[in-house]
């Protein structure tokens, strides 16, 4: 009997570094997860998660990234991968 395998392609997913318990439910759920340590880190990111305590204080608004941005100010990490996986129509 073979036993086909099915290979998915997660998501690239930017986490900004202070949301550290985020970035560790997504990576246990296989996502391939960036650590945001600067603007540049965002680019190839299909999705970034940000704190948003610190979102635009300067009034800037320049883009490094095409993908969905995610504030993740008030939401539990369930909430977070939850809002992921509708965006990428996967359901874990």
């Amino acid at each position: 009997m073979l036993i086909s395998e099915e290979v998915l392609t997660l998501a690239r997913v930017g986490v900004e570094q202070s949301l550290s318990n985020i970035s560790q439910a997504l990576r246990d759920k296989g996502y391939d997860v960036v650590d945001l340590k600067q603007e540049s880190d965002a680019q190839g990111c299909d999705c970034c998660v940000i704190s948003g305590i610190d979102s635009n204080v300067m009034g800037m608004q320049d883009t490094v990234t095409q993908g969905s941005v995610i504030e993740a100010n008030g939401l539990s990490a369930d909430e977070v991968c939850s809002q992921i996986e509708q965006r990428f129509g996967r359901q874990s």
